[in-house]
């Protein structure tokens, strides 16, 4: 022990710890009596030094035996010198850190432990850190312990409470993705962490926010390994102190206010944070202007990491950073001026002031130095045109978002000359309504607005800058009343105008100002009186003799009645207790009056919404406003008047926006109806009748209103559907509509339809008495039967008898034979024999047949279309040379296909001799023109009938036989007698159908054979292919299988690659009977597939992983001879569990669609047109194909490689 001042030895302590092991630590407490050691066996000792009779003694006592857990780090706190009166002290508190958990004990008064805190499982060679350091947390301070081992710092707040005891609480834990070997605080904020790859780390602990990293290898940082590792004394250590060893520096690193130092193996290197102006001037030195200034700007505010040197106090704070910042500003104004580009583009300057002046604006303003900017800086900046204007263009958006008020007279004066000169007056304006502008030359500033239209700000100079709130609207007045007075139609400038000036009068009358803000509370009631004084004026200032009286109302008035009398409205609502508002609303009320209905300029609608206002000021409960009756009067006779066809439309919404305003109540209710009906305003017709619940009337109303007229049947429909009607109601609506019922279905036949159907489906007959225009009832009849009309109806509700059906399909006969057939095949609910009646009086065949097939009589049906047939070919046939173009020939290929259709349909259902009897006569009803024509002169169609011929002979190969068909066409008479040459085409192509059909059969077998082949040669290799286990251990002991001693243990190994001892296999009964031999299973395998199937045992064994074993064809059992059942049953072959797994896993290889299943469902689809001879009746094609599946692809790749 050292006295360091005067460099004296005070004394040598010999018995401080146990002899052979080494010291890592000894630190002394705040009190210089007492100091703790640990040494390399893991103990920690207190030594107590002490002084009696100038004899220096010291005391050793074990705070921690090693035996119960190796300590490698101790730490006391150590309180400041401002903080030793802390009630936290007088424990004189100690942290040490074994390999496994810390402690936090109280050395005084006594020896207590505070807190014990295992850390679990750490990496060995990690090395434990503790650090201790007084932090404000909670409104007070206290101290805090760090510790880490490995990559996680845990926070512990030590506080002491009111009873005297001492609590530990965890606070935010620190992940890093670095191993740690040094921890230190600089501050509370600040700690410096130090790597195992020897890189500093600066961190601020509330944001956990990495500051800086800085590289420090070069100081070749001294390690504490040997003392560790107890090298001096014989390195009688455990081997996992040993390890910690590797990393421990504890010795070569130490802190003291605010620097650490590192001991090198060459030097002592120290290191620290820089204060807030260091760090200021660095990136200064760098030329890094703006980003000091934004480090600045962060001090100023208190939102910078790891801060040195500035006062806790903010405002001291702010005014120190604010004049740096200052001296900052003026340089960074220099530089811009000095680097900018002497010579090339003006664009080029532009763009490097763009850059800079914006940094000088934004930090004057933030530091609320305006003095600064507008003397100094502007000053500076006006040295250089350019950069001046971009020092004013930067000004802007502070003015309009109101941040920048109070600009010298002589900076507003250049920024609006600056945009005037840029020919930017929409920014002018823009800027001039936020500004204060009392101090510019207001009369210079209004003449500039007026030549620009600057129409907003010449109004906020008058009212702002003089209080005048009248002549801006004079000046307005006296550019658009001429032209309206005129008749003329305005420009859209004198409409921007007009506009305004509505706006305008209605801000100044709601006591807001105009464009923005409100009007000061003292002048708002002066304001609304000059406004409405100005508006009632009788004349003008400088009236010609000309003008009419009230010309500011009446000019208002022809430029936007509707949005004018909005404007008074709106300020009828604000003066409701005003007396002298109330005597205003008359007044301008009479003005209005008398301006509008005296004079005949006006049109409806602009008439209309003056009284359309007045009704609705009048329906007010709290209405004081009088208005003589008599003037309603005169406006419905003017609305209503019939001399005048034209605004029809006009007027009549004009005077129903009137009476839905209330204006009803000034009417006499049957004189209105009257004029109504008599000036065809069936709305307003339509309005009265509802008050009056005549809902009858309003079906008449509909009905003369062209352009309404379709409505109706939603009117019907909701009277009679909606609740709230009476029956009497209901039933008056429904009698009225039946009266209509001709003209509801000549407007709309599915409509009309839809109704009776939905409300009164039991009086269809009804209807259809009273339709007696054929066609009408025709196309009633068609909407209400004919599913493809769309009516929204259950037909099965309907309950429609087939007297109706039948007489629709009558009409339908008539009106519309083509689309029959088309009807036919939707309708239900028709009699069979009736309607073939039907169709055989208007002489329809095709639809005869039709029906006669659908009755089951196909012969019947076939005989009628061969009977037209051959009517059309016997046309043909007689038909003379002159005709070039017949469409009869076109007539025969339809009818033709249509009987070739009728056979295919129902042969399937016929018996060999029965389609013979249908094919065979239409192959001689074709044959037959043929037979007449000679060869020497051919039939002027004989080319297209040989090609129908041969179109019936293909479609007839599917269903008879081919030597059938040889040999009827043999016998023929005609053709027996050596003339098979002029049915050679007809043969040549019976046998091109039959090579086509040969080459596809050959084809399909090949590619099965293939297909079989590869199956079987991919079955045969994976069945014959060696087994490699996964791994070389027991999946079930673990064990591997080679350090297993017992000889008779067998070792199994499953294709599925997991490997096992058999004894282990039999105690989880991994064992399977099986024709009285023992079969395995994969215990893992099947005990995954058994969580799923555990009551299916048969398909566990097709589907389990059994061990290989030989292939057995034999049966389970051995049945009696004369048991049959049991006999059928043994004959089919079993699989061995080896054929099964292997199969099972080519399955699972090559899972996917078979190439089988699409051939033998390509062959069913093929099954309707190819020949059997001797079915009976054949299955269509298959329902439910794939092929009819929209998403259906052909996998066309080449087969997978099978796994080696």
């Amino acid at each position: 022990m050292w006295d360091l001042a005067s460099g004296k030895l005070l004394r040598s302590i010999t018995d401080a710890h146990p002899p052979g092991t080494a010291i890592l630590h000894i630190k002394f407490t705040d009190d210089p009596t007492l100091a703790i050691c640990n040494d390399s066996g893991g103990s920690v000792f207190e030594l107590t030094f002490k002084r009696v009779m100038g004899v220096r003694t010291c005391e050793s006592r074990c705070l921690f035996s090693g035996s119960k857990g190796e300590v490698c780090c101790i730490e006391p706190l150590h309180s400041k010198p401002d903080l030793k009166d802390h009630p936290i002290t007088q424990f004189s508190l100690l942290a040490m850190a074994s390999l496994t958990k810390i402690l936090v004990i109280g050395l005084k008064p006594s020896l207590k432990v505070w807190m014990t805190f295992p850390y679990g499982r750490m990496d060995p060679s990690s090395v434990p850190l503790l650090a201790w350091h007084f932090v404000a947390a909670h409104n007070s301070v206290n101290p805090m312990l760090a510790f880490c081992r490995g990559d996680v710092v845990h926070f512990l707040l030590v506080k002491r409470d009111e009873s005297g005891a001492i609590h530990v609480t965890k606070q935010k834990h620190l992940h890093l993705y670095y191993d740690l070997i040094n921890f230190t605080w600089m501050n509370s904020r600040t700690v410096v962490l130090l790597d195992s790859a020897e890189k500093l780390h600066v961190i601020d602990r509330q944001t956990q926010e990495e500051l800086e990293t800085v590289e420090i290898s070069e100081v070749q940082l001294v390690y504490n390994s040997s003392h560790f590792k107890s090298l001096a004394t014989g390195g009688n250590v455990s081997q996992a102190l040993a390890l910690v060893g590797e990393k421990a520096c504890y010795q070569s690193i130490s802190s003291y206010g605010g620097q650490i130092f590192y001991l090198g193996t060459k030097s002592v290197y120290v290191m620290m944070l820089r204060s807030w102006r260091e760090r200021v001037d660095h990136l200064l030195k760098q030329d890094c202007l703006t980003e000091a200034l934004a480090l600045a700007w962060s001090f100023h505010e208190g939102k910078a990491k790891a801060v040195v040197g500035l006062s806790g106090d903010a405002s001291k704070r702010k005014a120190v950073v604010a004049d740096r910042m200052v001296e900052i500003l003026f340089h960074y104004t220099d530089r811009a001026l000095k680097k900018c580009p002497d010579q090339g583009k003006i664009q080029v300057m532009e763009q490097h002031f763009q850059d800079m002046v914006p940094v000088i604006v934004d930090y004057c303003l933030l530091l609320q130095r305006k003095d600064l900017l507008f003397s100094q800086m502007y000053d500076k900046l006006s040295e250089n045109s350019v950069a001046k204007g971009v020092f004013l263009e930067c000004l802007e958006p502070y003015i309009l978002s109101d941040k920048l008020v109070g600009i010298t007279p002589q900076v507003m004066k250049d920024l609006l000359v600056h945009f005037q000169d840029k020919k930017l007056m929409e920014n002018v304006e823009a800027l001039i309504v936020h500004m204060d502008i009392t101090s510019l030359d207001i009369q210079q500033v209004v003449l500039m607005c007026w030549e620009n239209h600057l129409y907003d700000a010449m109004i906020y100079v008058y009212n702002r800058g003089m209080n005048e709130f009248i002549s801006p609207m004079e000046k307005l007045f006296k550019v658009i009343a001429p032209p309206l007075n005129a008749g003329k139609t305005l420009t859209d400038e004198q409409v921007v105008m007009g506009n305004k000036l509505l706006v305008y009068i209605s801000c100044c009358l709601a006591g807001r100002a105009y464009p923005l803000g409100d009007i000061p509370e003292d002048l708002v009631p002066l304001v609304k009186n000059q406004v409405f004084e100005f508006l009632i004026r009788l004349h003008s200032a400088e009236a010609s003799p000309e003008e009419e009286i009230y010309p500011y109302v009446r000019t208002l008035l022809h430029f936007d009645t509707r949005e004018f009398l909005n404007v008074l409205a709106l300020t009828f609502e604000d003066f409701k207790n005003d007396k002298q508002a109330v005597e205003y609303q008359q007044r301008i009320v009479d003005i209005l009056l008398k301006v509008m209905v005296e004079n005949s300029d006006f049109t409806p609608s602009q008439v209309g919404c003056l009284f359309t206002f007045l009704a609705r000021q009048l329906a007010k409960p709290d209405n004081t406003l009088f208005v003589n009756r008599t003037l309603f009067d005169q406006v419905l006779e003017f609305l209503c008047s019939p001399d005048d066809d034209s605004r029809h439309s006009e007027r009549q919404q004009v005077l129903l926006e009137l009476l839905q305003a209330g204006g009803i109540v000034q009417f006499e209710e049957s004189r209105l109806i009257r004029m109504a009906e008599k000036a065809e305003f069936y709305q307003i017709c339509e309005f009265m009748y509802e008050r009056e619940h005549q809902y009858d009337k309003i079906i008449d109303c509909y009905l003369r209103d062209p352009l309404r007229e379709e409505e109706v049947f939603n009117y019907i429909h909701n009277i009679l559907s909606i609740p709230g009607h009476s029956a009497e109601e209901k039933q008056s609506v429904w009698q009225k509509a039946m009266d209509h019922i001709e003209e509801l279905v000549s407007l709309k036949p599915c409509k009309a339809a839809e109704l009776v159907a939905t409300h009164f489906s039991e009086q269809i007959e009804t209807v259809i008495n009273k339709l007696e225009n054929q066609v009408l009832l025709f196309k009633f009849l068609r909407s209400l039967l004919d599913p493809r009309e769309g009516i929204h109806v259950n037909q099965e509700l309907l309950q429609i008898s087939p007297c109706i059906t039948e007489q629709f399909i009558e009409l339908l006969c008539q009106f519309s034979p083509t689309q029959v057939i088309e009807t036919l095949q939707v309708l239900e609910g028709f009699r069979l024999e009736e309607t073939i009646q039907i169709t055989q009086k208007y002489q329809l065949h095709e639809v005869t047949a039709y029906l006669l097939e659908k009755k089951g009589d196909v012969h019947g049906a076939f005989s009628i279309m061969l009977k037209r047939l051959q009517s059309k070919l016997q046309e043909i046939t007689h038909q003379g040379e002159t005709t070039r173009e017949d469409p009869s020939l076109k007539d025969v290929e339809e009818t033709t296909v249509e009987t070739i259709a009728l056979c295919q349909r129902n042969s399937h259902n016929l018996n060999q001799q029965q389609r013979e009897a249908l094919w065979f006569p239409l192959l001689e009803a074709m044959m037959a023109p043929q037979k007449l024509s000679s060869s020497a002169t051919p039939h002027l169609h004989s080319e297209a009938l040989k090609s129908l011929t041969m179109q019936v002979l293909n479609s007839m190969a599917a269903f008879i036989a081919l030597p059938s068909i040889l040999q009827r066409i043999l016998q023929d008479p005609v053709y027996g007698k050596g003339k098979l040459g002029e049915i050679q085409g007809l043969i040549l192509g019976m046998l091109d159908t039959f090579n086509y059909e040969q080459t596809l059969l050959e084809t399909t077998t090949s590619l099965l054979n293939q297909d079989l082949h590869w199956s079987l040669c991919n079955l045969r290799a994976s069945i014959t292919k060696g087994l490699n286990p996964k791994q070389d251990y027991c999946s079930i002991c673990l064990q591997q299988y080679k350090r297993r001693q017992e000889t008779a243990d067998e070792i199994i190994v499953f294709s599925c690659g997991h490997l096992y001892h058999s004894f282990c296999l039999q105690n989880k009964e991994c064992t399977i009977e099986i024709e009285g031999q023992t079969r395995w299973t994969c215990y893992k395998c099947s005990s995954n597939y058994k969580a799923g199937k555990l009551s299916e045992n048969s398909s566990e064994v097709k589907k389990g992983r059994i061990t290989p074993s030989q292939v057995k064809m034999s049966p389970s059992c051995h049945p009696s001879k004369g048991d049959p059942a049991v006999k059928k049953a043994t004959s089919e072959p079993v699989l061995d569990p080896q054929q099964i797994q292997a199969f099972d896993r080519l399955c699972r290889l090559y899972r996917g669609s078979s190439r089988l299943a699409l051939l033998t469902e390509l062959s069913q689809s093929r099954g309707s047109e190819s020949y059997r001879p001797f079915s009976g009746s054949q299955s269509g094609p298959a329902s439910h194909s794939i092929f009819q599946n929209e998403n259906f692809q052909l996998q066309l790749v080449p087969p997978p490689v099978t796994e080696d």
